[in-house]
């Protein structure tokens, strides 16, 4: 089997997946993804997104994602480039209409745009349907006017809260994480529709052995789309703040493809493949767009002073492996997920128990040795995640009043008036007012940590 193409000039690394019923063999050249095996469903979980009447299409679009899922982690980037090309082969109930060229064509152009990588998935009848999943106990309100992805995350939890002051119970959870006890459940204890990702993707050790994870923005979006359409929901809403949604964008790390995972432009290009798909508008909406993080917590904290529910978040991007001190897990506390969040925490005026993190003070002058006593994974790569975290909340805060910056805000103004549909001088005047709420932030943060501290001489200079 090759291994790799060449198309127009380019060599990308190609990838051919054959995903196949149980007990089927991959044609000749393919790599076996067999359902079953590799892609693992959940009856309990089908049921909860079965919980009115049995579609076989919403089954191949989650076997779809389960698949692209795969593709993702299986095939390692190019040391020196970004992209790949995945040949990927999907049984479905009716090949003729996942062949139609409108899904075609906003299947392929999402999964593009997302991921950075060439694809081209072809579909084939499956030999035998699925059967119904036998259905449980679930509630749903009669009337859905929304629905919200849910995980462990800080803006999960903070933008849940709030969005349930405006829709009440027509505002149904999405579960996208995997803590069992962050599962959102009825006041019986009993789990909602939707209450969990109803598939895992499997491999064995070492297959899977990409990281980047540009793939689970699609995962996301289609659960989240899927569940709106099954609820006859009016909308999605992403409960990203700006930080989250945008940076990635404006200041993408080293030579890597900008992350558009929550980006309204990646959510127009999804609300248009679901309508090929299932003939029903989903609408992405971002009521948090313009607001920082530390924006979004100090609103949540305010409208529940006594809640101390977004202590339990997580935000940590590092293994559990790697993330636990005497037993216990712990956030790191330095990747770049880390850094936002307590940046955004001292923005809140708030203040969290320092056994929180790995390194529980940012103030001291050395990394290695701000590491908590008894971690032993104080690694290089670690302090070049660390650097790099640090390093792109710096020139986010720097971005609006760097010269050299500016081509990259126009295309992203253009790209949000686009997806947005709403005129580029208002796109212009929120990005910037969220950028200088930023720059603010950062400036608070780092000066509460003193010019002496490992993150003052990263970043080179005194604010």
């Amino acid at each position: 089997m090759k291994n790799t193409e060449e198309e127009d000039g380019n060599m990308l690394p190609l990838l051919r997946v054959q995903v196949v019923e149980r007990g089927t063999k991959a044609d000749s050249g393919w790599t076996k993804c067999e359902i079953g095996k590799t892609l693992e469903f959940n009856s309990t979980a089908l049921s909860s997104y079965f919980y009115a009447d049995w579609e076989p299409m919403v089954f191949d679009a989650l076997l779809l994602a389960a698949a692209v899922e795969y593709c993702d982690k299986v095939k390692r980037r190019p040391g020196l480039a970004w992209g790949r090309e995945f040949h990927l082969h999907v049984p479905v109930h009716n090949p003729r209409h996942w062949s139609s060229e409108s899904i075609s064509a906003a299947l392929h152009d999402a999964l593009t745009f997302l991921t950075g990588d060439k694809w081209k998935i072809t579909f084939y009848k499956r030999a035998a349907s699925v059967d119904r999943p036998q259905q449980g106990l679930f509630n749903l309100p009669m009337a859905i006017k929304a629905v919200i992805p849910f995980s462990d995350g800080l803006d999960s939890r903070a933008v849940s809260a709030l969005m349930e002051r405006e829709y009440g119970d027509a505002l149904v959870h999405v579960r996208l994480g995997t803590k069992s006890d962050d599962k959102p459940r009825n006041a019986n204890g009993r789990p909602l529709p939707f209450a969990s990702v109803p598939y895992k993707v499997k491999g064995k050790k070492g297959d899977f052995r990409e990281s980047s994870a540009r793939s689970r923005g699609f995962k996301f979006a289609l659960l989240s789309g899927l569940a709106a359409y099954l609820g006859k929901a009016e909308q999605v809403i992403v409960p990203e703040s700006g930080q989250g949604a945008l940076g990635p964008t404006l200041v993408p790390v080293g030579q890597a493809y900008q992350d558009f995972r929550n980006h309204p432009a990646f959510t127009a290009r999804m609300s248009r493949f679901l309508k090929a798909l299932l003939n029903y508008d989903v609408r992405y909406e971002f009521p948090r767009l313009w607001n920082t993080k530390g924006e979004t917590l100090r609103e949540y904290v305010n409208a529940h002073p006594k809640s101390d529910e977004w202590r339990t978040t997580r935000s940590c991007w590092q293994d559990n492996r790697q993330s636990s001190v005497g037993g216990k897990r712990r956030q790191c506390g330095i990747c770049a997920a880390c850094m936002l969040r307590r940046m955004s925490i001292h923005a809140a005026g708030l203040k969290e128990e320092k056994e929180t993190y790995i390194w529980e003070s940012l103030a001291g002058p050395d990394f290695k040795k701000s590491a908590v006593k008894g971690y032993h994974h104080v690694t290089p790569r670690k302090q070049e995640y660390a650097i790099a975290g640090t390093l792109h909340l710096d020139h986010m805060a720097r971005f609006r009043k760097d010269p050299l910056t500016q081509s990259a805000m126009n295309l992203s103004i253009f790209q949000l008036s686009k997806a947005l549909n709403k005129p580029e001088n208002e796109i212009k005047k929120n990005v910037e007012r969220m950028l200088t709420q930023h720059e603010t932030e950062w400036s608070n943060f780092k000066n509460s940590l003193g010019n002496l501290s490992f993150v003052a001489k990263w970043v080179g200079r005194k604010s």
